[in-house]
């Protein structure tokens, strides 16, 4: 056996449920097979039962750590031929390596069983454990091959004869079998190639880059070198995100095609280190750049450092054709005096500088000789050519259009917290110490809860009033928790009688147990409560970290990202979203530069999923250029994307020593399920903010946008799949619940991109989070409610058309429908047809009038610029209120208004409802009466009278010309108006 990488797979075959039937006696004898890299295991044989236990460990040798997550994991059930009547398939599951978490992270996963072929006739689901453990790499040669020679042969496919007469001896048994089903007949050939597949292909399978595992459709970047490949492999350790994230951070900034953005010319200068004629010790040496009005220097260095230093001008905002660069130095004297000397100069004509474009090799510097008349031959090495944002020296450079090196000013990439939801199930307490006994003791009775606390999170359960010291509660209490994790989860049992804590005790979170649906329960545990170190009694708790749920994060409507929070649960991505922030126009001034004239120093955050990129900042313009490109994987269309624009105050700090806030500027989202595939939208979208004073448009910003996807059939099964994991339907949270739950995974995603480095701004990521849509707006109320006026509009002109045909509005029209409703009569099995063909000719009629631009938030829908000052600065509060009373009195009522009206329209909707029910409940013994008759006549009536003639008399009657009509109300309409309801009964 070859040599592993000292890293080991565990696969744990648990159980299955729910098998097919298929020795021919209603029960089957499973057994599994499982391959990966080449190497198969089998687990022992379950006699006669469709929902075997297994329970068994199987081992596998990670060949290479690099390419594990480009293999596959395949487990498949047979039914043993040697105590059923035929050997038959009974189902199987693939399982990428990219889902295999590391050991301590494990949970079992119920994976459905696949079917082999079309006719294959399979159920049930297998339930799986998969992780991996890392082991230091064997001394020396002998010692790894004692290891192996010594591994457990248990674990080991035990096979008596060679693999291809089993499968001669397995065909012919199929032979013999009945033909009554299509994947008996197939089985030999199907099972022998899958057989022999890993084992021919294994020593030839050849590790690819991680850019091809899933390769974009427009993606044109080559292949990194293998040296490249394994950094990113070290990082995606660090970062704990998958190979998919991976890919799309690769794909960012130079690495990407940058085909959706401009080219923009950059003028690189990478000065490496000098070297003086004559040596001197003591000084320090720098080098200066200087282009027309442009000049920057370089750290200062004692002799014999590198500088080793890239420098980026933007190549249209030089006013110069010549690069003089210079180098001087430092001496210290007494009283702390520095004193410089030119150690000479060497410049560049712009018009001969050398071009260089990925993916050529970067220039080599070389030595030039300064040009001095006081300190001849010195030599400087240095490196000057004209390349693009795309060049890899582009990230970590001084930039001129960006403030310089300041770490404020730069781009980044952040990533959210990966977030699980924390269920404590409190069950009871027994032997509480509740103090000392006596007549007061025993006479007060104690009223006991538990307070479960994990960071800042708080929550308590009901309140028990037991006759003993011994409470049950049957409680839940969920947590947001975030990896890393917090260390401890605090569980204190309080007495509310004396305000006493009874005693308290604490669970390792990194100890708990992770699953990932509800079809296991989690292990209940005993823990010692102790108060002052002394012991007070125990608590029963059933504590689990809940993987099958997707913690939300951001407002339900504009949600970027459904999956679980289990890795084992990931499905593969079905496209690539790539966007490009190619720049903004007209720009608003956000404040006063050197106190005179208005500036923006602006920057675009966009994001998607767990993943932020924040573009460079373009300092001191209204029309700045970025021109960056950055690559997102798709999990679902029907997400949506942020893009924020702000004015970047960080980089300055204050008169505190504080930094600043950032300014918002504008944002829009664009919803993925709007584009079309494999298409390039650019479009230019309005900046408009919502402040205090009123709606302010900042400008435009451009943003180029494409949605990649491999496979339609991915992409339409997608819509027919539901939309949060299976967790959220079979076990949901109420919407309080839900609620809390949101916003406390909002305040934890805040705190923990304000403490990258640079940090993202509390006040960026609430804005780009929609952290305040709770909040009472009068502004959201009154869009929210035109928008179902909206709605019921369309039913209204619907009805308004119904009525012109029958009051004979247009006569033509009204005996066309005449003639349809005969027909339709005459001819029912030509209503259905007839009604999809109809839909069918609409839509494809307004197929021509569909949006061709992707839409953006819309400031009219949105109402923000007919809303008053008072109504924005109701919706600018903070909360609870910092307003006077008597604002606060006045905003009261006006919300007690609107309520009143609402209540009447509730109270409306109720009695249509109880009117109806009183039809059957004889509250009205007369009207009940006459309905009941009514009800005698019409069945006697459609017994005599076929049905169609029925139809067609009581069609003509509602379409009968308005001279045969009356105004007042008809019958019916009056009968139902006089119908008791409950609303009599209101106090």
């Amino acid at each position: 056996m070859a040599e592993g990488s000292g890293r080991r797979l565990m696969v744990e075959v648990c159980n299955a449920k729910n098998l097919m039937p298929k020795d021919g006696q209603g029960t089957a004898s499973a057994y599994a097979i499982v391959d990966f890299d080449g190497q198969r295991r089998r687990t022992k044989t379950k006699s006669r039962d469709l929902n075997p236990q297994w329970d068994e460990t199987l081992e596998f040798i990670v060949h290479d750590k690099d390419s594990m997550t480009s293999e596959t994991l395949e487990v498949n059930l047979y039914n043993d031929k040697r105590t059923g009547k035929r050997s038959t398939f009974l189902g199987k599951v693939k399982i990428s390596g990219s889902t295999f978490v590391k050991s301590g992270s494990e949970a079992i996963v119920y994976y459905p069983l696949e079917k082999r072929s079309v006719f294959s006739q399979i159920k049930g689901e297998l339930g799986l454990k998969v992780w991996y453990v890392e082991e230091d790499p064997p001394e020396t040669e002998n010692a790894g091959e004692e290891k192996a020679e010594s591994a457990p042969p248990a674990t080991e496919e035990k096979l008596p004869e060679n693999s291809q007469e089993g499968e001669k001896k397995e065909d012919k048994a199929e032979e013999t079998q009945d033909e009554e089903k299509k994947e008996d007949e197939n089985k030999p050939k199907e099972e022998s190639k899958e057989e022999e597949k890993p084992k021919e292909e294994a020593p030839e399978a050849a590790v690819p880059p991680p850019e091809v595992e899933n390769p974009p459709i427009a993606q044109t970047e080559k292949p990194k070198p293998p040296k490249e490949k394994h950094v990113e492999v070290q990082k995606r350790a660090d970062l704990n995100v998958s190979d998919h994230e991976l890919r799309s951070l690769r794909g960012d900034r130079s690495r990407s095609a940058y085909d959706l953005v401009d080219r923009m010319p950059f003028l690189y200068v990478r000065v490496v280190k000098a070297k003086r004629a004559k040596p001197e010790t003591g000084s320090t040496v720098y080098s200066k750049l200087v282009i027309g009005t442009h000049s920057v220097k370089t750290r200062s260095e004692s002799e014999g450092k590198d500088w080793d230093q890239v420098f980026a001008f933007d190549k249209e905002g030089l006013n110069s054709t010549s690069l003089e660069i210079s180098v001087w130095s430092e001496e210290v004297k007494e009283g702390d005096e520095k004193s410089e000397s030119s150690l000479g100069t060497v410049s560049f004509d712009l018009q001969e500088v050398p071009k260089r474009v990925p993916p050529d090799s970067p220039l080599a510097p070389q030595w030039y000789t300064l040009e001095s008349e006081t300190s001849p031959a010195n030599d400087v090495m240095l490196a000057v050519w004209i390349g693009t944002q795309a060049d890899e020296a582009f990230q970590e450079a001084w930039q001129s259009d960006s403030g310089g090196l300041i770490p404020e000013t730069r781009a980044k990439v952040y990533l959210s917290p990966k977030l699980w939801y924390l269920r404590l199930t409190v069950i009871q307490t027994q032997d509480l110490q509740l103090g000392s006994e006596g007549p007061e003791a025993k006479a007060r009775n104690p009223e006991l809860y538990v307070k479960a606390q994990l960071g800042a999170q708080v929550f308590k359960t009901g309140r028990a009033s037991p006759g003993s010291a011994n409470p049950t509660w049957n409680e839940d209490l969920v947590f947001v928790a975030a990896e890393p994790f917090e260390p401890f989860l605090v569980v204190t049992v309080e007495d509310v009688s004396n305000s006493k804590t009874v005693g308290h005790a604490k669970v390792h979170v990194s100890s708990i147990e992770r699953r990932t649906d509800d079809r296991t329960d989690s292990k209940s545990r005993w823990f010692n409560l102790a108060s002052e170190d002394e012991y007070t009694g125990r608590i029963h708790v059933r504590v689990c970290l809940e993987g099958g749920y997707h913690v939300i994060d951001e407002a339900a409507h504009v949600t970027s990202d459904v999956r679980a929070s289990a890795k084992q649960l990931a499905k593969p991505p079905i496209g690539l979203l790539e966007v490009g922030i190619r720049g903004a126009a007209n720009l608003l001034p956000v404040k006063t530069k050197d106190g005179t004239r208005g500036t923006t120093d602006a920057y675009v955050v966009a994001k998607y999923g767990p993943k932020w990129v924040r573009t460079r900042t373009i300092m001191d313009r209204f029309n700045p250029r970025w021109n960056e490109q950055y690559t997102w994987d798709v999990y679902d269309p029907c997400t949506v994307l942020t893009i924020g624009v702000f004015d970047n105050g960080r980089y300055k700090r204050g008169e505190d020593g504080k930094p600043n806030r950032d300014c918002r500027v504008g944002k829009i989202r664009v919803r993925l399920s709007t584009l079309d595939t494999n298409r390039v939208y650019v479009n230019s979208y309005s900046l408009t903010v919502l402040l205090p004073g009123g709606a302010k448009r900042m400008g435009e910003i451009e943003i180029a946008v494409r949605f990649s996807c491999s496979s339609w059939l991915s992409l339409m099964q997608a819509y027919a799949s539901p939309i949060l994991p299976r967790m959220h339907y079979v076990r949901p949270f109420g919407p309080a619940q839900q609620d809390i739950l949101r916003q406390t995974a909002m305040r934890i995603v805040t705190a923990r991109l304000a403490r990258s480095e640079p940090a993202l701004g509390q006040e960026v990521v609430q804005f780009m989070l929609d952290s305040d849509t709770h909040v009472w707006s009068m502004r959201r109320s009154k869009a929210n409610w035109f928008r179902v006026v909206g709605c019921l509009s369309r039913v209204a002109t619907l009805l308004g058309w119904v009525d012109g045909i029958r009051t004979w509005v247009h006569p033509p029209t009204t005996v066309l429908v005449h003639v349809l409703l005969s027909a339709i009569v005459l001819c029912p099995y030509l209503v259905l047809p007839t009604v999809f063909m109809y839909a069918f000719l609409i839509l494809l009629l307004r197929f021509r009038y569909r949006q061709r631009v992707p839409q953006n938030m819309d400031p009219r829908m949105s109402y923000v610029d007919m809303v008053s000052l008072d109504e924005l600065d109701e919706e600018f509060d903070g909360f609870p209120t910092t307003r006077p009373a008597e604002v606060v009195r006045i905003r009261y009522d006006r919300v007690r208004a609107l309520a009143g009206r609402a209540q009447t329209l509730l109270g409306d909707m109720a009695a249509q409802g109880e009117r109806l029910e009183a039809l059957f409940s004889w509250r009205d013994p007369r009207a009940t009466g006459l309905f009941a008759v009514l009800c005698l006549v019409m069945s006697l009536l459609f017994y005599a009278v076929p049905f169609r003639g029925v139809v067609l008399v009581a069609g003509f009657y509602y379409l009968r010309h308005p001279r045969f009509r009356d105004d007042m109300p008809s019958i019916p309409a009056n009968f139902f108006r006089r119908l008791p309801s409950f609303s009599d009964q209101i106090m």
